[in-house]
């Protein structure tokens, strides 16, 4: 069963993945349990842990942009959903899509990128 209608990977965020697939080989997993289990709660079962946050002040009003907190990745081991990825992601409600903007590891980098957001989305 599919859990949105959609989930499209930009071309930044293929780019981001390709890079941290290196390092983290079971990422392409990962990304997919992320999306059916913690994207589907938070976004059809208004479910939130406190791991999906949306992003504020960046001039965009549709789509909004979250940044999920809490992802788990396997290749880190014991660190659970602390893992330190961060994903940076629109949600079209109307059209039940995901758009993938941003994966980044925080060690790598501190922020999501505002600037590619905003890029994205015509600001």
């Amino acid at each position: 069963m599919k859990k949105f209608a959609d989930v499209k990977r930009l071309p930044g965020f293929e780019k981001d993945l390709k890079k941290l697939l290196k390092k983290f080989k079971s990422l392409e997993d990962d990304l997919e349990i992320f999306i059916s289990k913690q994207l589907y709660l938070f976004h059809k079962l208004n479910v939130d842990n406190k791991g999906i946050v949306r992003i504020e002040d960046l001039g965009i009003e549709e789509p909004p942009v979250f940044k999920a907190r809490k992802f788990a990745c396997k290749s880190l081991k014991g660190r659970g959903v602390q893992s330190g990825l961060r994903i940076t992601y629109a949600y079209r409600s109307m059209e039940d899509v995901i758009e993938l903007i941003e994966i980044y590891f925080k060690a790598d980098q501190e922020n999501e990128d505002r600037d590619r957001i905003r890029d994205q989305y015509g600001k």
